[in-house]
């Protein structure tokens, strides 16, 4: 059976793949942060209106 941490012949296409890779991850969290914010301010503004 092939071990899955044998190391594998990275060149540089896969410096290339981890470098996109970690700066998608970057974007997507960035992203998500900026979603979780906006839904906070507007349950806010929702909570303070209704009471």
């Amino acid at each position: 059976m092939a071990d899955k941490n044998s190391p594998k012949k990275h060149g540089k296409s896969g410096d290339a793949r981890e470098e996109r890779l970690k700066a998608a991850l970057k974007a997507n969290m960035a992203r998500r942060k900026a979603q979780a914010k906006a839904r906070a301010a507007s349950e806010d503004k929702t909570g303070k209106d209704e009471g």
